[in-house]
């Protein structure tokens, strides 16, 4: 394999809180080991519009601590034709770039794998995503962060239900996934979690509501995934209240409020760990990978097996605990 003495490095897809000190520590690791590193703006978007900046050292200081991504991200259809990748592989060539890492989901990584296989050019996958969706790692840049955006949520929401015997129903993001609500469910203390992954029927809820009432429960939260399959929170709150109307129902959609924010100190430490792996597995050869935390310890995964080896499940102890937690 030929040296690498350039890196081009972009995000791409939804933002994560993490993304920035993932580049910074992809930008940093880079030049330690007299690599130059181009940052890539608006992820494929930018590839093929040519939207490159040269990134030294100070372009990544005091980024540390900052939600979203410096080099900004965009969906971009046109890199889905091969006319579109043809472009952005004169722009990376014309740029002197010999290798690239790529922070994002499984979208990113399926653009860069492509890419990679089209232009035999070596890359890299960081994940990039709240949604802790992707086969490889333990946990994606920004989950951590997202769940505690939504505990501090349902802790202050819990506060107003108990003062006013009030059933709130709370919209988390998971069009596909259900971790967050999983995981927020369990660490909020929530009487009931509605999980893509899990069928639960609104007479089974409502079920679970008057044992919880029966048990003289004067306020509860319902976690709602945005995926659920009975069509989110304002639906579910409207089909219960319709045969269960003890409570005064309240609906609360937390939003793209779960993306932003400054990212825990779990989720610098895993990006930073990360990036260094990224740039570290590049220079020893490998190429075409996810990098991943598995347990303390960072690994690679093929892109093969990341995107299509294996299906992503949810936690099943943790389900179970779930409605242990519940009774």
């Amino acid at each position: 394999m030929n040296k690498i003495r350039r890196i081009g490095v972009y995000t791409s897809g939804g933002d994560a809180p993490g993304m920035n000190a993932a580049i910074r520590a992809v930008v940093r690791t880079a030049l330690f080991n007299d690599v130059k590193v181009t940052g890539i703006f608006r992820g494929y978007e930018g590839m093929i519009e040519g939207d490159f900046t040269e990134m030294v050292s100070r372009s990544v200081s005091s980024i540390l601590q900052k939600g979203g991504t410096i080099l900004k991200s965009a969906r971009c259809p046109e890199f889905r034709t091969p006319e579109g990748r043809r472009k952005a592989y004169e722009n990376v060539r014309r740029s002197g770039i010999d290798a690239l890492v790529a922070i994002g989901g499984d979208g990113t990584f399926t653009g860069a794998e492509k890419f990679s296989q089209e232009y035999d050019i070596p890359v890299m996958c960081i994940p990039g995503t709240i949604d802790n969706d992707l086969f490889g790692t333990d946990y994606t840049l920004g989950f951590d962060t997202a769940n505690n955006t939504v505990i501090e949520a349902i802790d202050k929401i819990k506060d107003t239900a108990a003062s006013h015997n009030r059933l709130f129903f709370v919209e988390v993001m998971g069009r596909d996934s259900g971790c967050i609500a999983l995981n927020a469910g369990v660490a909020g203390g929530a009487e009931a979690i509605m999980l893509p992954e899990k069928e639960t029927a609104i007479d089974e809820l409502i079920d679970m509501l008057e044992t919880a009432k029966e048990r003289n429960k004067t306020s509860m939260i319902v976690i709602v995934a945005e995926g659920d399959k009975n069509g989110g929170a304002y639906y579910v709150a409207k089909r219960v209240k319709e045969k269960f109307d003890f409570y005064d129902t309240k609906v609360s959609i937390l939003g793209h409020l779960q993306r932003g924010g400054s990212p825990s100190s779990f989720d610098r430490v895993l990006a930073t760990r990360m990036g260094y792996f990224a740039v570290n597995e590049l220079l020893n050869g490998n190429r075409n990978s996810t990098v991943g935390i598995r347990g303390s310890k960072m690994v690679a995964t093929s892109l093969e097996e990341a995107l299509r080896g294996k299906e992503f499940k949810l936690d099943e102890e943790l389900v179970t605990i779930a409605e242990v937690m519940n009774i």
